[in-house]
């Protein structure tokens, strides 16, 4: 073997083995860009089609994208956009979706509620990926997280309800509410 190859390949070895640092920022970063955040509530929304899917829809947006990642080095950029998918999430269902299911009849009104309860699994979802990251970072930091656990529990016990609904009523037309949320300031 000549000694470059040899060099090169100790070099190598030692930038990944001892530092670990190239390698596992390399990884984080690669698996975080495929994060895109977003302030269009429509582009991200999961609840035009049909139930039964809304926990992988859901995971599509805010967990999938962080998979192999240790949540602890999410950056706050990236937790802040995460919180504002959520919030918008949540002020779809009270700004757009409870006043057009009560304005609709009929199949219109079912599908609308069934797309309801698509988007309370993608607002539980992005809730709980985001205790899930505020465990990791203060774990990693130190502190205690009991607070933090005990909230994702909670929120964890509406998105099981929130996903059996969903399950239940799969196959059923589901409808996204129209308009636009406006991220809170």
């Amino acid at each position: 073997m000549r000694p470059q190859v040899i060099f090169t390949s100790f070099l190598a070895f030692a930038a990944t083995s001892v530092f670990g640092l190239p390698v596992r920022a390399t990884r984080n970063q690669v698996a975080v860009r495929a994060f895109v955040p977003t302030t269009d509530y429509q582009s991200f929304q999961i609840s035009d089609g049909v139930a039964g899917n809304a926990e992988a829809e859901a995971n599509a947006v805010f967990v999938d994208p962080f998979a192999g990642v240790d949540l602890a080095t999410i950056s706050e950029e990236d937790l802040d956009a995460l919180s504002v998918m959520r919030e918008l999430a949540e002020d779809a269902e009270t700004q757009l979706f409870n006043p057009q299911i009560k304005a609709a009849s009929g199949a219109d009104a079912d599908a609308l509620q069934v797309g309801k309860i698509k988007n309370k699994v993608l607002k539980l979802t992005g809730l709980s990926q985001i205790q899930k990251i505020k465990i990791a970072k203060g774990q990693a930091a130190g502190d205690d997280t009991s607070s933090d656990e005990a909230k994702l529990e909670e929120e964890q016990t509406k998105l099981t309800k929130n996903i059996a609904t969903d399950v239940k009523s799969a196959g059923q037309p589901s409808k996204a509410a129209t308009g636009t949320v406006s991220p809170r300031k």
